[in-house]
């Protein structure tokens, strides 16, 4: 059977021709992080393993395994894909909001402008998901901490409902102060709301 093969390559080769290219399976394109942060995938193959960590860099796999690698650009993907670009989900954003020491609906002042952005972040999306999550710094008991992180988080649903936005199904949960993300002087940080947006 090999020795066949062989032959009809031979054959092939006399005759002038050369084997068609094995057809592309996929491509696979590295779009940049919207926040600008470097990226990396690794992609697993038949033939090895190879890592993409570039914007725009483009890998072409054949059925065999095989890659090849190629370079483009921001406006050959654009131009390429436009339809596809167009119909992502928007990406995921979050926010942070902090509150005065011990209070359960008194915005810093920086979080009063977050708040402002927040709103029309919310209006300028057709149907978003939302979460809120309350945090308290490690002052108190924890029962104490795990009420107060749940009415900060429920403060935060209502002003966002105040700016007319319907807030129903959004979930808010109180992580009371085992979530820290600061000590010390920074102490204040832990006070505080994250808003995930998808």
């Amino acid at each position: 059977m090999e020795l066949i093969a062989v032959a009809l390559l031979g054959l092939g080769i006399w005759l002038g021709q050369t084997p068609a290219p094995e057809k592309i399976t996929e491509r696979i394109i590295l779009l940049p992080s919207a926040d600008g942060a470097r990226s990396a995938i690794i992609v697993h193959g038949l033939k090895g393993d190879r890592l993409m960590d570039v914007p725009y860099a483009s890998l072409e796999v054949t059925p065999s395994g095989s890659f090849t690698d190629a370079s483009l650009t921001e406006t050959a993907v654009r131009d390429r894909y436009t339809s596809l670009l167009d119909a992502q989900a928007p990406r995921p954003r979050s926010f942070l909001l902090y509150f005065v020491t011990g209070s359960d609906n008194k915005l810093t002042a920086e979080s009063q402008q977050t708040l402002t952005g927040l709103q029309d972040f919310l209006q300028s999306r057709p149907a978003p998901e939302v979460t809120l999550i309350g945090h308290t710094d490690r002052s108190g008991s924890a029962a104490i901490n795990d009420a107060l992180s749940l009415k900060r988080a429920q403060a935060v649903r209502d002003l966002i409902r105040q700016s007319g936005i319907s807030t129903d199904k959004v979930p808010v949960y109180g992580r009371g102060s085992r979530e820290p993300i600061a000590s010390g002087a920074q102490e204040g940080l832990n006070r505080r709301v994250e808003i995930h947006v998808r």
